[in-house]
């Protein structure tokens, strides 16, 4: 089996292919192409978010891939996601992702961030109070929108609930109240960011790390960091190759993004099986940020909340 046809098996039994399609920051009119294009040359994952405001676009692509006869909705693994303004509406928020869709379930529904924002705020996403703040509902707990959440595989529209962007903090306020453990914690993952303390209690609580923003960011220092150069020369493929391998080498699914027919190619077609020497060396990079407390998240939006990520308070 090749790197980009591992799959693995969350909690519910489900197996989420390892290599998904991410669709964050994508523009209008290039999210369907891409999408379709992906689909038809092998991924089975796809992953999407309410707030990403594409999922229209995202149904368009599954759709014409599906349209081709080449593949059954059940091949597919679709993910999108609650947002904050919408944690006292979560069976709304669920039936709009789906009309948006144009599908009758997805596989997997996410909490996107741990927290709510007014649902009746002056902009339906991202309401702002006068000071420019995000107008956060500090009545409202995570915990709440978790149990709310917990109803949703009964009513066949969702197949796996989980979490994102959950620090250890959380998961300890939030798992002695559940009856449904989160089958995924979707986190900013990636060498300069190796969140080591969440994925190894997930992994210790049977909850599937899913990784984004895996190459960092545009210019991210990680295409030329020695290790992963030193790794991507001996194995004859790409830095971005090896970063994307790294994830599943960890046991983790990973968004690679793109909208270039050529790129969403390259990061399925380049994957590589890691060894324990290209681990040990990858290892190196990121033992050396530990050492100087120098890892470095891209993802951070301005909630003015302190998610209990050790590195950034």
């Amino acid at each position: 089996m090749s790197a980009a046809d591992v799959r693995f098996k969350l909690n519910t039994g489900a197996e989420i292919p390892a290599l998904g399609l991410g669709t964050w920051q994508s523009k209008a009119g290039e999210v369907e192409r891409a999408v379709s294009h992906a689909i038809s040359v092998g991924y089975r994952h796809i992953d999407g978010a309410f707030c990403y405001q594409n999922e229209q676009e995202v149904g368009a692509g599954i759709k014409e891939a599906l349209a081709s006869g080449k593949v059954k909705r059940e091949d597919l693994f679709v993910t999108t996601k609650l947002w904050c303004s919408y944690h006292t509406r979560v069976e709304e928020a669920v039936d709009l992702s789906l009309k948006n869709l144009g599908l009758d379930y997805v596989d997997l529904y996410l909490m996107h961030w741990p927290l709510a924002m007014n649902a009746n705020g002056n902009h339906p996403l991202f309401p702002k109070l006068a000071d420019g703040s995000r107008d956060i509902d500090h009545s409202r707990s995570h915990i709440d929108t978790w149990k709310d959440m917990e109803k949703l595989p009964a009513t066949g529209k969702v197949r796996a609930i989980g979490v994102s962007n959950y620090s250890v903090k959380y998961f300890e306020e939030l798992l002695p109240h559940v009856t449904v453990v989160p089958a995924v914690n979707q986190i900013e993952n990636h060498p300069s960011l190796p969140q080591q303390e969440i994925v190894d209690f997930c992994k210790e609580k049977g909850i599937h790390i899913t990784a984004y923003s895996p190459l960092g960011s545009t210019g991210s220092p990680l295409f030329t960091a020695e290790p992963i150069v030193e790794v991507a020369k001996k194995r004859g493929v790409s830095p971005a190759s090896v970063l994307l391998s790294w994830h599943i080498a960890r046991g983790s699914s990973v968004l690679g993004k793109s909208v270039t027919p050529s790129r969403i190619e390259d990061n399925r077609n380049s994957l590589i099986k890691l060894d324990e020497s290209d681990m040990a060396t990858i290892a190196k990079y990121t033992d050396g940020l530990a050492a100087t407390n120098s890892f470095q998240r891209f993802v951070y939006p301005p909630f003015g909340v302190n998610f209990g990520f050790p590195d950034k308070q």
